[in-house]
């Protein structure tokens, strides 16, 4: 597969803070590693504001929002308290995704057929304040159908379980997310991946022509304990450029 697109970086800093959150100590400071991610060459950060805050904090938004010179892409839950920050800090992009207390990640995509009021209403509402909305979601046919209606303009696909499989599995859930990607683009439906990417599995996905956009943390941060977040961020970017 051929593509002139060029294919972006999002990079997650949740484990950064996770890092400094097991001490409760000022460090690592995230703002540090950021300017290292961008000046490294990454297109965006992203961090989730848990409803647990159990890595990002509010104020860790707040100073992110200030010190960023590249995008911001905010995942939340679909929630008013969420939505209400979002519009207070206006980053360019929400990635609206499904949260549990009790799971150590997001496990899925969100059900945008069962939650579509929901979602529906959540999406208009930071539509209208001119904030970009994706929806994490399965690579699933019938949940993108419904994306028109909802009116996002982008989605994000759960790449989780093409993550956590191996060989003929593997290949069978690689071609539901080709399937996906190739449909939503069909709708004019911006799509991006992530979830459980790393720098022996990225290689595939970032060939899809159509996905615009991976999203990539826990194993970037895991890499960085041994060459830098800095030579993490290039050699992540290098597997995608290749791959293009």
């Amino acid at each position: 597969m051929t593509m002139t697109n060029k294919l972006e970086l999002g990079v997650n800093i949740d484990h950064i803070a996770n890092i400094r959150q097991a001490r409760f100590t000022p460090y690592p400071d995230i703002l540090d590693a950021i300017t290292i991610i961008e000046e490294a060459g990454a297109d965006a950060i992203t961090l989730h504001l848990r409803e647990d805050r159990r890595h990002i904090q509010d104020a860790d938004v707040y100073a992110v929002r200030k010190h960023l010179k590249t995008r911001m892409n905010l995942e939340m839950a679909a929630t008013d308290e969420m939505v209400a920050i979002a519009k207070d800090v206006m980053p360019e992009d929400v990635c609206v995704v499904p949260e549990k207390r009790e799971e150590l990640t997001t496990e899925g995509g969100l059900d945008i057929i069962a939650q579509f009021d929901r979602v529906q209403r959540v999406t208009q509402s930071l539509n209208d304040v001119g904030i970009n909305v994706s929806l994490f979601i399965e690579p699933d046919i019938e949940q993108i159908k419904r994306i028109p209606d909802i009116g996002a303009p982008k989605i994000e696909l759960h790449t989780g379980t093409y993550a956590n499989t191996t060989g003929a599995e593997r290949e069978v859930e690689f071609q539901r997310i080709v399937a996906a990607t190739e449909f939503a683009d069909s709708l004019g439906i911006q799509v991006n991946a992530g979830h459980g990417l790393d720098y022996d599995n990225t290689h595939e996905v970032a060939m899809i022509p159509q996905i615009r956009e991976l999203n990539i943390g826990h194993a970037m941060i895991a890499r960085a304990i041994f060459v830098g977040i800095e030579a993490a961020t290039r050699e992540m970017l290098d597997i995608m450029r290749k791959a293009r």
